[in-house]
């Protein structure tokens, strides 16, 4: 029979997220400044309410049960939520707030660092994970396993990486867009010869696999072309096709999104970064939307709002009201 949450006393549930954090009575009672008998009391009403023991005691201290461990980021967000409604009064920080987050790479290496200083300071508890976005990363944020993803998509019509493809339970908020570029060493013989689209398919390239794809937009167009590119290595990540292309000992180049060459600045400088050789109307089907994405539940999550609007300031754009 489902029970009424009108016959919950809410304050029961602080004194669990306590517990959960402590795991102590003792403790719990002196960050509540009540006594031990009167924490004891409310966790006997707890495992009331719910059936289950919730802790069982171990020489170390009490051991959350499976019941509890399932409610801990629930109850970190409904603390959170209050605080928010409270109108985020500076003295309530929620504890034990966990952010899980899906970036594309090297997108994520560029803006962690900035990131991670923002939530330390609005949740200094607050746990962070991050996953290289890659062909799981929609169904996990369906799933409920990512809060928020962040990477870029296609525009070309044909690609199955449409923003226009995307399930209709997902949400989603486009922050910048980028043209992928040509990232080849400074000594790379193409660079003795005019920059061109035949230049740039007399030498290997390096590609990267995308969403378990190992073509993508521009192959597409230079389909229309009728021209293609002579893969001679295929590698998993931007990351690696950026460092093998910045090796000597070979002449192959690669493309990637024109953000990572900041990226290449600090960690290659001996790459450089030439626009793929196409008329304008041809790149223009390249363009990468870099893009937020996260399910229409998490919509009014102030913990996601928060999040996105934060993002958002990163990059430039206008904050959510």
């Amino acid at each position: 029979m489902k029970k009424s949450l009108a016959r919950l006393d809410l304050n029961l549930l602080c004194t669990l997220q306590l517990l959960l954090q402590e795991q102590s009575v003792s403790k719990t009672a002196k960050k509540l400044n009540v006594t031990p008998s009167t924490v004891s009391k409310s966790l006997n009403k707890l495992r009331d309410w719910f059936n289950d023991p919730l802790f069982v005691k171990t020489p170390t201290g009490l051991s959350p049960t499976l019941l509890s461990q399932s409610l801990e980021q629930d109850l970190a967000e409904w603390m959170q939520m209050g605080s928010h409604i409270a109108e985020r009064r500076g003295d309530i920080a929620p504890k034990g707030v966990r952010f899980d987050l899906c970036i594309e790479s090297p997108l994520l290496l560029t803006l962690l660092d900035e990131l991670l200083s923002a939530i330390s300071q609005r949740y200094p508890e607050a746990i962070v994970k991050t996953n290289n976005w890659d062909y799981d990363s929609l169904d996990a944020i369906i799933r409920g396993e990512i809060d928020l993803g962040f990477t870029g998509r296609e525009s070309h019509p044909r690609s199955k990486e449409s923003l226009n493809l995307l399930p209709y339970f997902l949400d989603y908020e486009v922050l910048f867009s980028d043209l992928p570029m040509v990232y080849l060493r400074k000594d790379h013989p193409a660079l003795q010869q005019e920059w061109n689209l035949d230049t740039f398919l007399d030498y290997q390239h390096i590609n990267i696999v995308w969403e378990k794809s190992e073509t993508w937009a521009l192959d597409e167009v230079l389909s229309e072309l009728g021209r293609q590119r002579n893969i001679g290595l295929t590698m998993s990540s931007f990351e690696q096709s950026l460092f093998m292309a910045a090796q000597p000992h070979h002449n192959m180049l690669t493309t990637a999104p024109q953000y990572c060459e900041h990226y290449t600045q600090k960690l290659h400088p001996e790459l450089v970064c030439l626009p793929i050789p196409l008329d304008k109307s041809l790149q223009d089907k390249l363009l990468i939307p870099f893009t937020l994405i996260w399910h229409k539940r998490n919509a009014y999550n102030p913990k996601l709002v928060w999040l996105k609007n934060t993002i958002k300031a990163m990059y430039g754009a206008e904050p959510l009201s």
